[in-house]
C-alpha cells in the first residue's frame, strides 16, 4: 500500500488493463493531450503506441459507434470524454445499440465498452456542463453504471469494468481526481455491483454516492459529536444497485436518508427511498432524501453556493430527522471558495 491520488489510481488502472491485454485501446478527445484528461491517460500513448491509444475528433456520436463495432470484433475499447454532457450526443448509440445487443442477440455477443464521463461542478460551470446524469444512466437495463468515491475503488472498479463483457458507465467527479488514499501496487479487481459500508452506525442509515461520500464523511464525524451514530453505505455501483445491503442496514436502524448528487425527482435516492418504504413497513421517521432542487446547475458564483448541498446541509437534515435544533453548527468553517474543493484544484478542465 502507498498513497496516490484518484487520478493516479485510474492511470495505473489503465496502464494495468492495457498490459495484461492487448485487447483494450484507449480513446476519445484529449487522450494523449499533455494534461492527460486530469492526468488520468498521460503516459499512455508513449507506452502503448499510437495504435491502441488515440485522439478522436469532436464526434462524440461517431466515436462511439466505432468503439461498440470494435467491441464486437474482439477489442475492449474504453472511451474517454471529458464531460458527461457532451456524451449526451451519443445517447443513441448507447441505449439503443450497446445496451440492448446481448439481449437481442441471446447473449451470443456483447459491447465490453467502458466509458469513462467526467461530472461534477465547479468555477462556473452551469447548465451545460456540470450535470450529474447517472440516473438517466441507471434507468437503462443492459448498462452497468459505476461511480467510485475513493482512490482504491477507482482502480479496481476500472479493472473490473474494463474486463466485463457489459457496456459499463464509469463516472469520475472531477473533484475527486486531487483525493489521496491508499492503493495496493499490483492489480486488483472490485466488484460491480457491490455497495460498501464505510462506517457501522446504529441510529441512522446514509447511502451516498462518488464525490458526495466525502462530504457525507464529515457530516457523519460531526454527528458522531451530537449523539447519533451513523451508518455510512458507499453505493459506489448504481446499476446494478445493492438494494439488498441497504435495506439490511435500514433493518438495523430504522431510519434512511439517501444522498444524491442529481437533482431530486426519479434519481437513484429516489429508488432507494422507494425500495426501502415497500420492504419495511416500521420505520422510526419516514425516509427521507438529500439531492439537488429540480432546477439547472445555475452558473454564477452566488446562485451555486446555495445550490449544492455538503456536509452541513447533510447534517442538518439527520438533525431534523431526529427532531433536533440546527442553528447552533459552526463546525464546517471553509477555509476555500464553494467552487474550490482545495489546494489542488487548478481548474474546471
Amino acid at each position: 500500500m502507498r498513497e496516490i491520488s484518484f487520478a493516479r489510481a485510474i492511470n495505473e488502472a489503465m496502464f494495468s488493463a492495457m498490459k495484461t491485454s492487448k485487447e483494450v485501446i484507449t480513446f476519445g478527445l484529449g487522450v494523449p493531450d499533455p494534461k492527460g484528461v486530469f492526468s488520468t491517460t498521460t503516459g499512455l500513448q508513449e507506452k502503448f503506441g499510437s495504435e491502441r491509444v488515440f485522439d478522436t475528433p469532436t464526434s462524440e456520436n461517431a466515436m462511439t459507434g466505432i468503439g461498440i463495432g470494435a467491441s464486437l470484433l474482439g477489442t475492449r475499447p474504453v472511451m474517454v470524454h471529458q464531460r458527461v454532457d457532451f456524451f449526451l450526443l451519443a445517447m443513441d448509440q448507447i441505449i439503443n445499440n450497446a445496451s440492448k445487443w446481448k439481449i437481442m442477440f441471446g447473449g451470443t455477443s456483447s459491447v465490453p465498452i467502458t466509458i469513462r464521463l467526467i461530472v461534477g461542478h465547479g468555477w462556473g460551470q452551469g447548465p451545460t456542463h456540470s450535470q450529474n446524469l447517472h440516473s438517466i444512466f441507471s434507468h437503462i437495463p443492459g448498462l452497468k453504471v459505476v461511480m467510485p468515491s475513493n482512490p482504491y475503488d477507482a482502480k479496481g472498479l476500472l479493472l473490473e469494468s474494463i474486463f466485463d463483457d457489459d457496456p459499463t458507465i464509469f463516472l469520475e467527479h472531477r473533484w475527486l481526481h486531487g483525493q489521496v488514499g491508499k492503493v495496493p501496487v499490483e492489480e486488483y479487481r472490485v466488484p460491480v455491483g457491490e455497495a460498501k459500508v464505510i462506517k457501522k452506525g446504529s441510529d441512522i442509515t446514509i447511502t451516498s454516492l462518488s464525490y458526495m461520500t466525502v462530504e457525507s464523511m464529515h457530516a457523519v464525524k460531526e454527528l458522531e459529536k451530537l449523539g447519533i451514530s451513523c451508518e455510512l453505505i458507499d453505493i459506489r455501483t448504481t446499476s446494478p444497485l445493492d438494494i439488498k445491503r441497504i435495506i439490511r442496514s435500514v433493518n438495523k436502524t430504522k431510519r434512511l436518508l439517501a444522498i444524491d448528487s442529481s437533482v431530486k425527482s426519479f434519481s437513484v435516492s429516489s429508488e432507494i427511498v422507494a425500495s426501502v418504504s415497500m420492504e419495511i413497513s416500521k420505520l422510526k421517521s419516514p425516509p427521507n432524501r438529500l439531492a439537488l432542487d429540480d432546477l439547472s446547475s445555475p452558473t454564477s458564483f452566488g446562485l451555486t453556493d446555495k445550490y449544492y448541498p455538503g456536509a452541513l446541509e447533510i447534517t442538518k437534515t439527520v438533525l431534523k430527522m431526529f427532531g433536533k435544533k440546527t442553528k447552533s453548527l459552526n463546525n464546517f468553517k471553509k477555509i476555500h471558495p464553494h467552487d474550490v474543493p482545495g489546494d489542488w484544484f487548478k481548474g474546471p478542465f
